[in-house]
């Protein structure tokens, strides 16, 4: 077959034209590979975000009367249900809208798509995820409408803001509480500052009685000096329970609690009120085992054990009786009930107790005075012990109060590192003392590291040992627990006179030369922990 040849010109012409299409398609074909690839780069990196971040992207829109919606991957980091599951809840997302808050949301939607004017809404409310978790979430939501102002597209932007939500609610609680506090402040002082003034008026008036009326006689003198020497001690009385309860509450008292035999104390605060009790024929019993050890500080726990007992006194009528009752509450508490067949409190006046801003006070069956600052300064010490108290109380039937504290740690700490040694100690203790634990350590520093954990009851430690001798041990322990209430046992072959003056300026009172004689450390243990 012949074709035609071209003369050179044209040939040329066309050469170069085809040449110049081929170049431009290339080159258009290359950009759109490249808009491709960075399209896809961009989607990728945005559904990255959309999954990592800690929300949500929903989609709604009516076309040809068909409702189309979209939510986005990162709905099951929030309310672990996917996207598929969502769809299917009858309601969709809105059934995950907690039943508290359904109505107000679903009435904020309904105003919101009325109100042609609006096209954006932000909403803050609850959602119950798929582990029926109350999650807090922000949601922002954008709407486009017709001509006749009807939705035509939703879209929407929900956050979790559970975190911010619980802080704000936490200090709105904390600002709340503060408040309140102030407020009781507030009324404290104005009922304090009448009551610090009110009984100057009797003492001052007597005074002024017995200074310038000469005529009067010796019984009316005794009368009116009787009047302010009451006055007086009703005054001191109450200055001295505002200013430890104000003690308390600032952390200025230091609460030092030890091993305390709880009849003993019982025993020693109704001595101290036998008196009170013998002018009114009152008679207190007490039910308190002898192995009931708590761990309090003995002075605050003996001045709210006296309050009570004081208080029991003073509303019983004469010829009447006073139980103290105590035992085991649970694990680590034992309970102490005071019970009096007194005249009880009404009910309008149970809810002032305790209350440090309405304070209570009522004379007693004797016209006896009061500051009624007494049970509230009962309730800062027993809560200050970690503590609670609580009471019972019928008008004309009596009264209860209960109060629970901390009992002692029964432990023996034995550091010892001869094993012989250490074997006989623990089998005497055992025998001595079947309710203790022992804890052993072979040197001070593995002692030492027990400590923290646990503050023991008794420690026995021998004077001899590798790295940590009995005194740099001592001394040790000291340091930690401050206030020398440990019991300490020294086992030692031999001690210098320096020796023995350190041990004692450690407070350290029980010295067993070795070898060791049974019945003496036997004896030492029963009068230790008794």
């Amino acid at each position: 077959m012949t074709h035609l040849k071209p003369d050179s010109l044209s040939a040329d012409l066309m050469q170069s034209g085809t040449v110049t299409d081929n170049t431009q398609m290339n080159a258009d074909d290359g950009q759109m590979r490249l808009s491709l690839a960075e399209m896809e780069k961009q989607l990728l990196r945005f559904k990255c975000i959309a999954a990592n971040i800690n929300e949500f992207f929903w989609s709604l829109s009516y076309e040809n009367n068909t409702e189309e919606i979209y939510y986005s991957d990162s709905i099951k980091k929030i309310t672990q249900y996917t996207s598929v599951e969502i769809k299917e809840l009858p309601g969709g997302g809105q059934a995950l809208i907690h039943s508290e808050d359904t109505f107000k949301i679903r009435k904020v939607l309904t105003e919101f798509e009325n109100n042609v004017s609006q096209n954006s809404l932000e909403l803050v409310y609850r959602i119950v995820n798929k582990k029926n978790e109350t999650v807090w979430v922000k949601e922002s939501i954008a709407v486009e409408r017709n001509s006749s102002g009807k939705v035509t597209r939703y879209d929407g932007v929900v956050t979790d803001v559970t975190d911010i939500k619980k802080k704000e609610m936490a200090h709105s609680e904390a600002e709340e509480k503060l408040r309140g506090l102030n407020e009781a402040k507030d009324r404290f002082i104005s009922i304090i500052s009448h009551d610090l003034r009110a009984p100057f008026t009797s003492i001052l008036g007597f005074s002024e009685i017995l200074q310038n009326e000469t005529t009067l006689t010796e019984s009316e003198r005794a009368e009116y000096l009787n009047y302010i020497y009451e006055s007086s001690q009703n005054q001191l009385r109450m200055v001295n329970y505002l200013l430890d309860w104000a003690r308390l509450q600032s952390g200025k008292i230091k609460i030092e609690p030890q091993r305390l035999k709880s009849r003993t104390i019982v025993d020693n605060c109704i001595s101290a009120l036998t008196g009170n009790a013998i002018r009114k024929n009152i008679q207190i019993s007490s039910r308190v085992p002898e192995d009931m050890f708590i761990y309090a500080d003995e002075n605050l726990i003996t001045q709210a054990i006296t309050n009570l007992l004081s208080n029991a006194i003073k509303f019983t009528e004469v010829n009447k009786s006073i139980e103290v009752i105590a035992n085991r509450f649970k694990k680590g508490f034992y309970e102490f009930i005071f019970k009096d067949e007194g005249i009880g409190i009404s009910e309008e006046n149970k809810r002032k107790i305790f209350q440090f801003d309405q304070k209570f006070t009522s004379d007693g069956t004797r016209g006896e005075k009061g500051s009624g600052l007494g049970l509230t300064l009962v309730k800062e010490i027993i809560e200050k012990h970690g503590g609670d108290i609580w009471f019972y109380s019928e008008l004309n039937h009596g009264s209860e109060f209960h109060f629970i504290i901390p009992e002692a740690n029964n432990v023996v700490l034995l550091v010892e590192d001869d094993i012989a040694s250490m074997n006989l100690l623990k089998h005497v203790i055992r025998k001595v003392l079947p309710g203790f634990e022992i804890t052993t350590a072979s040197n001070g520093y593995e002692a030492m590291s027990m400590i923290p954990d646990k503050i023991p009851t008794l420690v026995i430690t021998d004077h001899n040992m590798p790295l940590m001798n009995g005194i740099q041990l001592i001394e040790s322990i000291r340091k930690r627990e401050e206030s020398n209430r440990v019991q300490i046992i020294v086992v030692a072959a031999l001690l210098t006179e320096e020796q023995q003056h350190k041990y004692s300026q450690l407070g350290v009172e029980h010295i067993l030369p070795k070898p060791l004689e049974v019945k003496e450390f036997s004896r030492m243990l029963l009068e230790i922990i008794n």
